[in-house]
């Protein structure tokens, strides 16, 4: 028997940086979500291998830390031996904005509960970001009148605050929620649009606090000092979780609220 709710709970986590990510995720999720009592997890994974990008053993990782879909960004593709795992699974997608047919994996997945159907998409941003994507803009128009779900949600995965801010205008009253990704920090100003979208311009970071974006301090420092290129590292200590919840009416796919917390 289908049981019926009112509410669907919706918990999209910041970006996991690395093995510090990785395990601090690991250790306080599963509480979290009981706590909050969260129907669905949602989180940004394309920096959760060390050395930067995403494999199969910390998407992985992921999900058998309790994460139900993961999405990607800029650095989907930085590991190959990623490229079959993304075709593979489908709850793990990368920006649909890709402009090549032949790119791996997908843009969206559709997550059956049973008593709720959501829909989840990735795109990429072009303001700021060295990339060569399609306008995310018309990729979302083309799309809207083909989705079957009443809830969906987008990571819209972008540098830009005036893109952010853009993108979820125009998607209010059209989407459930959209969340940003990509700058690592927090924004505190979460909330529902006048048409029933939930949104947050970035839901920041899981990772190294004392880093900067989840990188030794060192190497960014100097690196703004000499202007000279460095191998990124990841830092490897006392870690957070940024992440926001968003409540979702089941019957009209509408947001109810949206909050944000860090977990330390």
């Amino acid at each position: 028997m289908i049981r019926k709710v009112k509410n669907v709970r919706i918990l999209c986590i910041g970006d996991v940086v690395g093995t510090a990510g990785c395990s601090f995720l690991r250790s306080h999720l599963p509480a979290f979500k009981k706590l909050h009592k969260v129907d669905l997890t949602i989180c940004n994974g394309e920096n959760s291998a060390d050395g930067n990008g995403i494999t199969p053993k910390s998407a992985d990782h992921l999900f058998t830390s309790g994460v139900d879909v993961i999405t990607l960004g800029n650095h989907s593709f930085r590991r190959q031996e990623v490229y079959s795992y993304l075709d593979e699974n489908p709850y793990i997608i990368r920006p649909m904005n890709f402009p090549s047919p032949q790119t791996p994996g997908r843009g969206m997945c559709t997550v059956d509960m049973g008593y709720a159907q959501v829909t989840v998409l990735n795109l990429m941003g072009q303001e700021a970001i060295d990339a060569h994507l399609d306008n995310p803009f018309t990729a979302i128009q083309r799309l809207l009148p083909k989705l079957e779900s009443r809830i969906v949600l987008l990571d819209f995965h972008a540098e830009a605050t005036s893109e952010k801010r853009a993108m979820g205008l125009y998607l209010d009253g059209k989407v459930s929620a959209v969340f940003g990704t990509h700058t690592h920090v927090m924004t505190a100003d979460a909330e529902v649009l006048p048409g029933g979208t939930g949104y947050i311009p970035d839901v920041g970071m899981t990772g190294a606090i004392d880093s900067v974006l989840g990188v030794k301090k060192e190497i960014i420092i100097n690196r703004f000092f000499t202007k000279l290129p460095a191998r990124f590292e990841y830092e490897n200590a006392a870690s957070k979780m940024d992440c926001i919840i968003f409540d979702i009416d089941n019957a009209s796919g509408k947001c109810t609220a949206a909050t944000s917390y860090e977990l330390r």
